[in-house]
Parts: C-alpha cells; structure tokens; sequence
C-alpha cells in the first residue's frame, strides 16, 4: 500500500492513495531536473521572473480549491487554509518582484589595480523535503527564490500531501516553467536518501523534525553537499508589562493556537512577570478553554483536528505524562479522536520531561517568574531557538531582552507578524539557515569571485 495517502483527520476516511516512484523513475525524474537546470540557469532573469510571479499569480486564481486540498490532507481551519494560500502567494510574488537583487553582481573594493565582483550562479538540482503542516507556504519559501536563482527543485512533501503538492507542481508548469525544472516526487524515505548521494543533486532543505533534520544532514555531510535545516521550536513569550492586558492575552492565545498549535514558531512557553500571572492565567485559560473545536470547514471553528489520529495521540501521551511527572492540568487536557482542545498546563519544572518536549499542539505551558534576569534564564533554558515574543511598554527592556534572548527570531509586541521580506529561520537544535526574505537567496548560491586585473 502506498505511504502516499489523503486520510482527512476530521473523520479517518482515507479519500485517495497515490502510488510511490520505482526507482527507474526517480532515476529519470533526477535527470530531467539536471537536463531542466542546464537550460533554465541560461533563462534571462526577468523572464525567470515572469514565471515566477505567473506562478504566484495561479496560486490566487486556484486559492478556493488549493484551500479546500489542504483542509482534507491536515485538517487546517478553512480560513486558516485560505490565509496560508495567500501567504504562499505573496512569498512567491516578493521573489519575482526583486529578482534582480538578488541576482545582480556585487562589486568589491580592492585593494589593487582592476575589478572584482561577486558574481552570484546557482548551483544547480535542489532537493526540498517538506513537511504537513504548512504545506503551500514551506514549500513557497524554499522554491521561489532558488527557482529566480536559476536552480531547479526535485519536491519531497510529506506523505499525506499527496494532492497539495502535485497541485504545486501543476502550478509551476502552467506557469512555463520549462519541463524538469520543478518535479514533484512521490519518493520514500530510502529513495529520498538516494537522491541527496547523487552528484548532480547539490542541496538539501529540510523543515520538519528534529529527527528528520539530522537523518538528513547525516547523508548530506556524508556526501558533501550543502543543507539548510529548519527544525523543531519551543518558543517563549516573555511577559514584562501591558497597557492592555486583554489584549496581549488574546496575543498569547493566537500565537499558541494558529494552525491548531502546530507550528514550529508558536508560542508554546509562557512566561509571565510575578505581577501579573495570576490575572493572566486565569484570562488565558478562560480564552484557551473558549477556542471552538470542530468541522475545519465551518466558519468559526478555530480548531479543526490536528493532521492525524497519531499526531493527537503523542500529545495526548505528551499532556499525560506532564500530569503524571507533577504539571497542573489547568483546562483541557483530554483529545477525541484527532480533535484536540484548548490545553494549560503549569507547574512545570526542569526535572520533567514536559520542560523540554516541544508540544505540537493546542498546549500552553505558563510560567511565574519574578524578574527580567529569571525570564530570559528560564526563555534561554530549551535546546530550541526559533523565535520568541517579548511584551513590555519599556522600550529599553525590549531592547535589552532582544539582545540576550538566544533565537533566530524575536518579535516584540507582536504576534503573527512574519512577512516575506522577514528572514525566518533558528539556532542551536531548531536548525541552520535562513528562509524568506533576501538572505533566502544565499542559502543555494555559488558566490563567485571574478577578478579581473588592471
């Protein structure tokens, strides 16, 4: 039976199979991407461009059915599955829109006579290896750029979105992309192993787990070849001070619960000034406790089921084991089915294992601290370093916070807010690289140095 598979989570029915590649066809599938690659690095830049943005442009004119596919495939909240279309669209767009950036020559100030520029080439086939839970806008992230670039994309997506990523690659072939130049793979894990040896593939990006990731940089660094690797979080929100307490909670809460908690850069850890944690758990758990849960595709469910039976089962187990070690179950707590409600948890300390599992899921974990120096202690204390959230009215504090907070990223104020232009990307065990925005391009770029003598 194929691992390839649409089951929609809200009910277990398994909708459509797809069968995976023999691997005379991955072998023929590789060598189209690099046939595809020796034409396509030749393309002028703002013809690659047009295509590009051709793209982004299908991706709204396909959005009610490319909305409906992921709905099914993961179960995300239909206006969420609207709003990660979008997203997608406008990440592809941000690409064509500044393809001469990022493609132009770099002059370099020398210290002889002549010129030197740093010229940047593409490096040719690229493997991306995606994950469920964003399944248009991961892959948005990692394909426009490097498409601008003049590389071309051999796709591994998640096996249960099978439909959502032939739809991407019906996307980029309408849009002219010449053939090869972008190709889905329908591979197993093994296969996927196969195609990172090859010597015409030259990287990887992964965005996935912990494990994945290292699976991954294990066989790339064994071969030599370049990955980007954008992992696991376990965000804080460090909570200083508030003009407006409702407010940061509803924060709080939309930065724990969009796409059903299971996004690597939500807010997971909460952790909150002495002064005011009392009143903010308790309006906290009474807006987590207050979180719809239901049919993805009505209108005011905010949580639709998490991407499969499984997935609620491991943070079922996850919560319980919380519970058994010492943690309060402040509300929630309890999934059926795949459904999973609004969860708080406190009391939890370094000597649990809840203290360093990331919850991909409706749980927040709140904590008191008494100062500045036990916040960033406490937000610092994880393996992860994605993001962070910090809410203070002081602007020095902010400051201040931003610069000893280990993460790739730190919001101040603000949730939900990233952006195409905004590199996303972590440290320590939450990866390596960076993705969107003008640093996505140096990731998968031969920065070549042309000196030419006076």
């Amino acid at each position: 039976m194929s691992d390839y598979a649409v089951v929609n989570p809200a009910n277990g029915r398994r909708l459509a199979a797809y069968p995976t590649l023999t691997d005379q066809e991955l072998a023929q599938k590789i060598a189209e991407a690099d046939a595809a690659f020796g034409h396509w690095r030749t393309v002028p830049v703002p013809e690659r461009a047009a295509i590009v943005r051709r793209a982004a442009e299908l991706h709204r004119e396909r959005r009610d059915r490319l909305a409906e596919i992921i709905v099914r495939e993961m179960g995300k909240p239909l206006s969420a599955a609207y709003g990660e279309v979008d997203f997608a669209a406008d990440i592809t767009e941000f690409y064509a829109d500044h393809a001469e950036e990022i493609t132009r020559d770099a002059p370099l100030d020398i210290l002889g006579e002549g010129t030197a520029v740093i010229r940047r080439a593409p490096l040719g086939v690229l493997l991306g290896i995606m994950p469920w839970n964003f399944p248009y806008y991961q892959v948005a992230r990692f394909a426009a750029p490097n498409l601008v670039l003049g590389n071309t994309i051999l796709l591994k997506h998640a096996p249960q979105c099978p439909e959502s990523s032939a739809a991407i690659e019906e996307i980029y072939r309408d849009a002219g992309l010449p053939a090869g130049a972008y190709l889905n793979l329908y591979a197993t894990n093994d296969q996927a192993a196969t195609v990172i040896a090859d010597p015409r593939v030259q990287g990887v990006s992964v965005t996935g787990s912990e494990r994945a990731g290292a699976a991954v940089a294990e066989i790339a660094g064994r071969h030599l070849k370049k990955v980007a690797l954008e992992l696991g979080g376990s965000d804080p929100f460090l909570l200083f001070s508030t003009d407006d307490l409702d407010a940061a909670v509803q924060a709080a809460v939309d930065a724990r619960l969009d796409n059903v908690g299971q996004s690597c850069n939500a807010a997971k850890r909460f952790v909150v000034i002495d002064g005011l944690y009392d009143a903010f758990l308790e309006k906290f758990t009474a807006a987590m406790a207050a979180a719809v849960v239901g049919d993805p595709m009505a209108e005011d469910t905010v949580l639709g089921p998490l991407s499969s039976l499984a997935a609620a089962e491991r943070l079922q187990e996850q919560v319980d084991r919380a519970v058994a070690q010492g943690a309060q179950l402040v509300t929630g707590g309890t999934r059926d089915g795949a459904f999973f409600p609004g969860t708080v948890l406190t009391g939890v300390t370094p000597a649990m294992d809840a203290y360093r599992e990331e919850f991909f899921g409706p749980v927040g974990v709140v904590y008191r601290v008494s100062d500045e120096d036990e916040a960033v202690a406490l937000a610092n204390d994880t393996g992860f370093g994605l993001g962070s959230y910090i809410f203070t009215t002081d602007p020095a504090q902010a400051e201040r916070v931003a610069d000893r907070i280990d993460a790739g990223m730190v919001y101040v104020n603000c949730v939900l807010a990233d952006s195409p232009e905004l590199p996303f990307g972590g440290v320590k065990r939450s990866g390596t690289g960076r993705e969107m925005g003008l640093l996505a391009a140096d990731e998968f770029v031969n920065k070549k140095l042309i000196r030419v003598a006076g």
